[in-house]
């Protein structure tokens, strides 16, 4: 059975949050839908390894975009609408993509975050 290396370095808490649909605001059938965020309870330990971040510009905008991978252990309530917070700073990150179910054995997932960061 494979078994990542990163499994032995979990050390990175972090707090999972899932979208719930809210109230749209607006008129009519054009109202904006709101998300609003749950916390799930719990401390998620995940092996946070960041690749620095990459600065993009958009409509004369800086911002810099912050992207990891994660590893932790299974745990059904992660998925790719999902958010995670960093406890050690607060820092806000969404999963992109799917996480992977390695091997389809509901032991270990990973996947990838970002936060962007600066701008307006």
């Amino acid at each position: 059975m494979y078994e990542p290396s990163e499994v032995s370095q979990m050390t990175t808490p972090m707090r999972l949050q899932k979208p719930v649909s809210a109230a749209s605001s607006g008129f009519g059938k054009y109202g904006v839908d709101e998300r609003a965020w749950v916390d799930i309870e719990g401390v998620i330990w995940t092996n946070f390894k960041s690749f620095g971040g990459t600065e993009i510009t958009d409509n004369g905008i800086l911002s810099v975009e912050d992207t990891a991978n994660i590893t932790c252990r299974f745990d059904p309530n992660i998925k790719s609408n999902c958010r995670l917070i960093r406890l050690s700073d607060n820092a806000v990150f969404e999963i992109i993509g799917e996480p992977e179910n390695i091997e389809m054995r509901n032991k270990y997932l990973k996947f990838k975050i970002r936060r962007i960061k600066g701008g307006a």
